[in-house]
């Protein structure tokens, strides 16, 4: 006789044996399963394995309908806001054929079913899917992710899945629409097609399935439901007893017989269409690998310099071995052999700049601590110290009783000037402060001015803060960076540049970049004081011009500022260089590029004007803003563009694309107050695009053309816009904190194949002030990389977005500063 498995300690006997007690659990088992199986049958329909599995498979319930994007056709740059939320609002909401994919479906799962129901849901099986839920998640998963359906993953999955739908049932009479609404993470829904062309989605499937269910006879529901009961008590047993093992072909991830219908419908090609779990796992893995992992350690710089750092300015091992400095070689850019990957440091009480355009008037004292020039010229109603701001009375050496009176002063002497319609963009050499651009913009005028570096102390520095164009450049042994013939005016007020000298090799560079019939507009002392000095700078002054065929035009004074105005016309013909007497100056050589600058030699010779009526500077540009819109004359339809089509269609349809991308996505989408942006620089212009594009918002945008990219400069000049040559390479010529935003459209991808990323990015971050904004676009590889890099210097991520392996990011610069230093021993004085 077997023994009990368990004795009383008393050795008495029980009442009842083993198996008594064994046929009363079991029977007690079954009938709560009865129960309990007849309860949830009245609560709802009976799920179907499939459904479930499928339906949480992501954590959302799919949807086979196509972003909203491809179905207006518009490309990635020009969609709405290009953010998440336009495409969480989809097509979703349109219904789908059902009834016809159904049939068919309905009457092969019904064969199938009839011949294998009693194996498909055995024990075993059944245990299976309800613990796992559902085996072909997997499978489903593996065949439309190319096999990237593991362990792992479909365990994130389900886990997903339970957290996104806590009640499936009630999730399955919601409308279609509020379904695409709560998607995960606003990802584009995707819609697949059948072998035979026509579109089929996932709930089809789930209904035809539910169709299956109720279309079978009672007898086939109570043998089902029998089945199951049994397969609970198993369950109940095999827990209860001690030693028993559990269901060892729990494991078997191979689909049943009538679920392989349901999979072969949904693993039909999915065409050029990705699948939600693929982009949603790229995403979190992209996420993960770009905000989550710090491989970015930065150090602030050490220099002498300090706050104030320029590396291609501020190379003091350079710039003393230089044998020279006659020339101001001294000032002159002189960058590093390796460009630093350190941040500059912010100096002390350092405050969100004033906005323009009160920011023309003062300044805080604490951005750019800087006296000196207010000791020097604060006389001159340059800048004065007043309390904790820095004041800008508008006055400058030549215009003390403010800049207006002398700029209006300027055109009535030479009314041909037409500030804002035929004259737009100007030169001013000498700034100073930059008062005189500042105001300009009263006249729908914009001007780049420059000055050097030097005992001036920070007076660039001050215009930018203000919100005027600027840069630090001297005129010395190169040529400026700018292309021949743009300038409509150049001007000098008292800029003690030595034009004359060494056969008047740097006004002759004036003449290279002034447009032929453009203006030399200059107020120096030699104009109007009898000094002995000013007296022979004027006689040689006035040779070296009539050699250079300019005609005088007017010299006035101006009795309110004291001071006298000589304006200069460049020629338009060839006329006059062929009848004088001697050529001094020579002309340049036929093989002269005149638009040839970066790091160009400065030559003593005159380039001449262009005889050929279709060449740029044959005639005068349109009047502004006119000649904003217009594809400049010279661009000729057999010429092919940037982009591919012809030269003047090339320029039209950039200049719509960022119309578009601007109004529908920058202005609204990116989470930036356009009234607190001033400077701006897009950082790879094209045609200028970009900046037309701002035109009515009161913004500038220093346009830089890289020195590898295609040389359209002289157009974006031609369109009454400006900028500037230059090599991300190296450092830009600008103090930190110069600009409130930076565009950079598919730069950074081209760049680190030939330079340092980290350094372009250090240099981003140095040009750019606190709470500034960077919009990147690019390839999407490369937006996590920079990604990467800001999230590891703090800065606020405002919107990340990637379609086809194209990306978008916009992110804003934080007030954080390493505490790791880094000594730049070349910059150390």
């Amino acid at each position: 006789m077997a023994q009990p498995r368990y004795t009383r300690i008393d050795n008495r006997r029980p009442s009842s044996n083993y198996c008594s007690t064994v046929t009363v659990v079991v029977f007690v088992a079954l009938c709560l399963v009865g129960i309990w199986m007849m309860t949830s049958s009245s609560v709802g329909p009976a799920q179907n394995v499939d459904e479930v599995s499928l339906d949480n498979k992501d954590g959302i319930k799919k949807q086979m309908t196509p972003p909203a994007e491809e179905g207006n056709g518009q490309k990635f740059e020009d969609a709405p806001v290009e953010t998440p939320n336009e495409d969480k609002k989809g097509d979703g909401d349109a219904s789908l054929p059902k009834e016809d994919e159904s049939s068919s479906k309905q009457d092969n799962q019904e064969e199938k079913k009839e011949e294998k129901t009693k194996e498909e849901f055995t024990p075993s099986s059944e245990t299976k899917s309800e613990t796992e839920g559902g085996e072909d998640q997997k499978d489903d998963s593996k065949s439309e992710n190319g096999g990237g359906g593991d362990l792992d993953e479909k365990k994130d999955l389900k886990d997903n899945s339970d957290e996104e739908n806590p009640d499936t049932n009630e999730k399955q009479t919601k409308p279609e629409t509020e379904d695409n609404e709560s998607g995960e993470d606003g990802e584009n829904q995707k819609q697949f097609e059948s072998d035979n062309g026509e579109k089929k989605s996932i709930d089809d499937d789930k209904k035809s399935s539910d169709d299956d269910k109720e279309n079978k006879t009672g007898n086939e529901d109570t043998e089902t439901k029998t089945e199951k009961e049994n397969t609970e008590t198993n369950v109940d047993v095999q827990v209860e007893q001690e030693g028993q093992s559990k269901n060892e072909t729990s494991g078997d991830l191979s689909p049943p017989g009538a679920q392989l219908e349901l999979l072969n419908e949904t693993t039909a090609q999915n065409g050029s269409f990705s699948t939600q779990a693929t982009e949603s796992k790229n995403e979190k893995e992209a996420q993960k690998g770009s905000g989550d992992k710090l491989d970015y350690k930065w150090a602030l710089c050490n220099t002498t310099a300090g706050p104030d750092y320029i590396p291609c300015l501020d190379n003091v091992q350079a710039i003393r071995s230089l044998p020279s400095t006659k020339h101001y070689e001294h000032r002159e850019r002189h960058c590093p052999d390796s460009p630093p990957t350190c941040l500059v440091p912010l100096p002390d009480g350092y405050k969100r700049p004033i906005e323009w355009p009160k920011s023309r008037e003062k300044i805080w004292y604490t951005n750019v601590p800087h006296t000196k020039l207010a000791e020097y010229k604060g006389h001159q109603n340059w800048v004065k110290v007043t309390g904790e701001y820095l004041t800008f009375p508008g006055g400058g050496t030549q215009f003390k009783h403010g800049a207006l009176h002398y700029i209006d002063f300027i055109q009535e002497s030479v009314p041909a000037i037409a500030w804002g319609k035929r004259s737009r963009v100007v030169l001013d050499v000498g700034c100073g402060v930059a008062s005189f651009g500042g105001f300009l913009f009263d006249r729908d005028v914009i001007t780049m001015s420059l000055a050097p570096k030097d005992e001036h102390e920070a007076q660039v520095q001050f215009a930018l803060e203000r919100g005027i164009p600027a840069i630090s450049a001297v005129m010395g042994t190169t040529r400026l960076p700018f292309p021949g013939r743009v300038f409509d005016i150049v001007h000098c007020a008292r800029c003690r540049v030595p034009w004359h000298i060494e056969g008047g090799k740097l006004l002759l560079e004036l003449n290279r970049v002034l447009r032929p019939g453009g203006f030399f507009v200059w107020s120096a002392t030699p104009v109007y004081q009898k000094k002995t000095e000013d007296v022979e700078i004027w006689k040689a002054m006035s040779e070296l011009i009539k050699k250079m065929c300019w005609e005088l035009v007017s010299i006035n004074k101006d009795t309110i500022n004291g001071v006298g105005v000589a304006t200069y016309r460049k020629p338009t013909s060839n006329e006059c260089y062929k009848n004088r007497s001697e050529p001094v100056p020579p002309i340049c050589a036929d093989s002269d590029d005149p638009n040839a600058s970066w790091k160009v030699p400065l030559q003593a010779c005159m380039h001449t004007a262009p005889e050929d009526k279709t060449q740029r500077g044959s005639q005068w540009p349109e009047q502004w803003p006119a000649r904003l819109e217009k594809a400049p004359f010279w661009l000729s339809s057999s010429q092919t563009g940037v982009y591919g089509k012809a030269a003047p269609e090339d320029f039209s349809a950039d200049y719509e694309h960022w119309k578009r991308v601007v109004t529908k996505s920058y202005l609204n989408g990116l989470g930036i107050n356009w009234a607190s942006v001033r400077n701006v620089m897009d950082m790879r212009a094209v045609y200028g695009g970009f900046a037309a594009a701002l035109r009515d918002l009161k913004v500038w945008v220093m346009n830089v053309v890289p020195i590898d990219s295609p040389d359209t400069l002289a157009i974006i000049y031609e369109r009454g816009l400006f900028g500037i040559y230059h090599d991300w390479c190296e450092s830009f010529s600008t103090y930190p904190r110069s600009y409130d935003l930076l565009h950079a459209d598919h730069l950074f991808s081209k760049l680190k194949q030939r330079c340092n990323l980290t350094a372009v990015i250090a240099e981003v971050d140095r040009v750019l002030r606190p709470e500034g904004k960077l919009i990147v676009r690019d390839d999407a590889e490369t937006i996590q990389q920079v990604e990467g890099m800001v999230k590891a210097m703090k800065w606020e991520v405002r919107m990340t977005y990637s379609k086809e392996k194209e990306g978008l990011l916009s992110v804003q610069k934080s007030i954080w500063r390493p505490s790791e230093v880094e000594t730049l021993t070349y910059a150390i004085g």
